[in-house]
């Protein structure tokens, strides 16, 4: 899933969807506001039959709702997109409802043509704003199927899905509840990528003896953070930069809970900003929860850390 600030291909999807909601909730308000103008103003309507402002404005009020969540979606699309689908899906029937109607002759072909833009182009601009978003995986998990989401993680680090298939089977949605928790270990917006991970493996070498942290070390190379960096972190971070091994000291001591982490913690915020610590702070503290959560299934045994490397 995305980490980081968004890239042009994120901004790109997002304008798409913007856009689109911003056209359905115009346009719907103006079938609300004047429905009779509406029905004027667009040449091809008149042919379906006489005016009837109760039915214009039930339309507008779905295009205007439409217009809404699709804004809605638009502010956050990475972690929204299962709003930008319900957005875009009374669009998308409606646009079936046309081609339906000129495949049985109740429209003629020229009429259809006409509409297609404003009837066929809007569903389809944010299936593919998601379409970049998904072939790049750049989505929060929530709202994928169980299936999709225990294959990622095997795909990531093979055979490290066990303790999520105790998730996945556990009542009461914990599942979903997981997959809304997990992108907040992930969330980096100010802080230098290579800072970032530092930390969050430094955090995760405290806990686990090499499966998370190779977890965490192939998210750190997703990111963009080059293999000598991430090996030097995996090994201990006494040989990383200045500035890394700032933020792998800074992962270990909220880890461990030393009162070294508020001496470090302020360097951090002197040197780079608050946010910068609090994004350290956040993933350090919550990427803890998954060898804890592995430890407490009884799924990993004592074992000594050992070298490891991507």
């Amino acid at each position: 899933m995305q980490t980081g600030k968004p890239d042009f291909l994120d901004r790109i999807a997002q304008f798409l969807v913007l856009a689109v909601g911003l056209f359905s909730l115009l346009f719907g308000l103006f079938m609300i506001i004047s429905p009779l103008d509406w029905y004027t103003a667009i040449p091809t309507v008149i042919t379906t039959g006489p005016p009837n402002k109760h039915f214009i404005r039930d339309i507008g009020i779905a295009y205007a709702t439409c217009g809404f969540i699709l804004l809605y979606a638009s502010a956050n699309i990475h972690m929204r997109w299962m709003a930008a689908l319900a957005g875009a899906l009374w669009l998308s029937l409606h646009g079936i409802l046309h081609i339906y109607e000129v495949s049985v002759g109740i429209c003629s072909p020229d009429v259809f043509v006409a509409d297609a833009p404003g009837v066929l182009g809007p569903p389809l601009l944010v299936f593919a704003a998601l379409a970049i978003l998904f072939v790049r995986q750049r989505i929060a998990p929530a709202g994928l199927p169980k299936k999709a989401v225990m294959k990622a993680v095997d795909n990531l680090n093979p055979g490290e899905s066990e303790y999520m298939k105790d998730v996945a089977a556990a009542p009461g949605h914990a599942f979903e509840k997981m997959m809304h928790f997990s992108p907040a270990a992930n969330h980096r917006h100010a802080a230098p990528a290579a800072l970032f991970h530092a930390a969050r493996i430094g955090a995760t070498l405290i806990e686990d003896c090499g499966p998370c942290a190779i977890t965490a070390a192939n998210g750190a190379l997703a990111d963009g953070v080059q293999k000598d960096q991430v090996n030097q972190m995996l090994a201990g971070g006494s040989v990383l930069a200045e500035d890394e091994k700032l933020g792998f000291d800074f992962g270990q001591a909220v880890a461990t809970g030393s009162a070294e982490a508020f001496a470090i913690g302020d360097r951090i915020e002197a040197q780079y900003s608050r946010d910068v610590r609090f994004e350290l702070a956040m993933t350090a503290a919550i990427v803890r929860s998954y060898p804890a959560m592995k430890r407490g299934l009884g799924l990993t045994k004592a074992c000594s850390l050992t070298s490891m490397e991507v």
